[in-house]
């Protein structure tokens, strides 16, 4: 504690006195002495009864200058090589440091800092920037630039800044609420740092909404875009969140039919409040299937037949592309395929179906069969994870991974369940839910799955599903059919600035202090975790360190000047290494 002199007699000179007595010292710490306390320091010290010995002005003066130096906002100490544990002037291809080369940093603070650009209108996703992982032990961190579309019908980030740590850390599921009156949350989006949810809600004066989330267990409306009973896809694209609406057909979960029987089809933009602009009519569709960004374009596709797929083409048109041929194993007959969650991967979009258990991908032009996983009749939702896509499928309840086309690996069963829902990566952990429990389980690696927990226990019905999920606010967040539930999950701790980061140059920063992650974007904060105890986090491991890779899959853009320090680099460090020159 700051040790103050105690004044025994009036000085003919205060503020001399209290420049003798260290007083100084006092007058720029804040805290513990807060701004407010500083300035009526201030103000004692030049009243009238402080300062009656004062014969002249200038002395007067001198003190008033000593004290409004003491209260002039002290200037950060800028050092960028101290500490400077690692540093690459230009990354060209992806690089893996061994465990025993790379810095370690153990329970310690830490800094990650580097330009990145990465281009908006692209084939691939973005991947990770910097990674060390080990997900046998669930310990290390990732710093990635994340989109997860093709979660079931939804694009649920769209090129979000993430930095995670975990040391296998798990929270509680949380119960944050029902949007409206859902069955379920058809779709969940993230946009400008808001959760996003559109429901199916089908009862005959009823119609599917969309809901902001409001923390808690607290859901704000944000409109019907029409009167069907479903928004069944969300997307951000061009930085603007678009909806697609549907009349879903409620036995398909084994539920009562909606007495809704307005059709949908139709794409909105979001504009504010309740309000939506008509992007057009999807032609011969009366639900959404999916929506999906690809080569800067915002594509669509049909859930029921008569198949469709369409690319947006501004206003309210729409281009009716071809969609994939097939032979139909009951007829033998050849015929279109449906093509439903829709994804970009190392070049091309592709597709789920619901017609056969194949999976499909378009280059743009064409469709290529990619084959059938196992003895799947359905494929419903992706993930890209360690650089590979995963997809879901029925009614095997089994994830397969691509390894080429026609070449598919089964990684496992998810317990005892018959169908893969919504799936991604979150701070490293693969999870996936499932029906007809509503559970939700944890990848292991080979063909192992771990239960994590179920999330819908309504009684008396044959379908209970963990529909679709989106990270946010450093969580999963996952909707349940039929409770109309959602609910938040957290492995280790991350922080994500979640705006669509834009094709240009950017420098970030990532640091772990004792008690928060914080991000930086050119030199600015972004955002920052709650207090936690950070430094109980144990990051060391024998995984490589990762440059350009991770988890995520490969970095798809440029990387310069990346830089790792053992310490927690301050606001002004950070805001000088942002106004360094780049390497590239």
């Amino acid at each position: 504690m700051l040790d103050i002199p105690t004044m025994k007699h009036t000085p003919t000179n205060g503020v001399a006195l209290l420049k003798s007595a260290g007083w100084a010292v006092c007058l720029r710490r804040s805290p513990p002495c807060p701004r407010l306390l500083r300035l009526a320091l201030m103000v004692l010290l030049l009243s009238t009864d402080w300062c009656e010995a004062q014969t002249t002005a200038a002395p007067r003066d001198e003190d008033l200058g000593f004290v409004n130096r003491q209260l002039q906002p002290r200037q950060s100490h800028v050092e960028l090589a101290r500490g400077l544990a690692a540093h690459w002037p230009a990354v060209d291809t992806p690089r893996r440091i061994p465990a025993g080369e790379a810095p370690q940093l153990g329970a310690g603070e830490f800094t990650l800092a580097m330009w990145i650009q990465s281009d908006e209108v692209a084939d691939r996703l973005p991947g990770d920037l910097l990674s060390q992982y080990d997900p046998r032990r669930r310990r290390g961190f990732h710093v990635t630039l994340k989109s997860n579309p093709g979660v079931t019908s939804n694009q649920a980030n769209w090129r979000h800044l993430q930095f995670g740590i975990d040391d296998d850390r798990a929270s509680e599921w949380r119960d944050c609420g029902r949007p409206g009156q859902a069955t379920f949350a058809f779709a969940l989006a993230v946009h400008d740092g808001a959760l996003y949810a559109g429901t199916c809600e089908p009862g005959k004066e009823e119609s599917g909404r969309v809901y902001r989330y409001g923390g808690g267990d607290g859901w704000i409306d944000c409109g019907a875009p029409d009167q069907s009973n479903s928004v069944t896809s969300l997307a951000v694209h061009q930085g603007q969140l678009y909806a697609g609406t549907g009349k879903y057909r409620l036995a398909g979960s084994a539920l009562k039919e909606s007495e809704n029987t307005t059709l949908g089809g139709r794409v909105f933009r979001y504009d504010d409040g309740t309000c939506w602009t008509d992007c057009g009519q999807l032609p011969e569709t009366e639900a959404v299937g999916g929506l999906v960004v690809f080569q800067g374009q915002l594509y669509a596709s049909s859930l029921y037949r008569p198949a469709g797929f369409f690319r947006y083409e501004g206003e309210s048109r729409w281009s009716s592309l071809p969609v994939p041929q097939g032979i139909d194993p009951t007829t033998s007959v050849l015929g279109p395929k449906r093509v439903e969650a829709l994804t970009v991967y190392e070049g091309f979009l592709y597709a789920s179906s619901y017609d056969g258990g194949h999976v499909y991908r378009f280059d743009g032009r064409t469709w290529t069969d990619c084959g059938r996983l196992g003895d799947s009749t359905q494929t419903y939702s992706f993930a890209q994870y360690e650089g590979h896509l995963h997809v879901g499928t029925w009614p095997s309840g089994r994830v397969y991974r691509l390894e080429e086309i026609g070449q598919w690996t089964d990684v496992g069963r998810l317990g005892e369940e018959r169908e893969v829902m919504g799936m991604l990566v979150h701070n490293g952990r693969l999870i996936a839910g499932t029906l007809p429990l509503a559970e939700v389980h944890s990848y292991e690696g080979g063909s192992t799955w771990k239960r994590l927990t179920r999330l819908d226990h309504t009684p008396d019905v044959t379908y209970r599903r963990a529909w679709t999920m989106a990270e946010h606010d450093g969580q999963v967040f996952c909707s349940t059919l039929p409770s109309g539930k959602v609910f938040a999950f957290s492995a280790g701790q991350q922080v994500a600035w979640e705006h669509t980061l834009s094709s240009a140059w950017h420098h970030i920063a990532a640091t772990k202090s004792a008690d928060r992650l914080t991000l930086y974007v050119d030199g600015e904060k972004v955002a920052q975790t709650r207090a936690f105890d950070a430094a109980s986090y144990q990051l060391g491991t024998t995984a490589p360190l990762c440059v350009g890779h991770g988890t995520n899959g490969r970095w798809n853009g440029r990387l310069s000047d990346v830089r790792l320090y053992p310490r927690t680099l301050n606001a002004a460090e950070i805001e000088a290494l942002a106004k360094l020159p780049r390497s590239l």
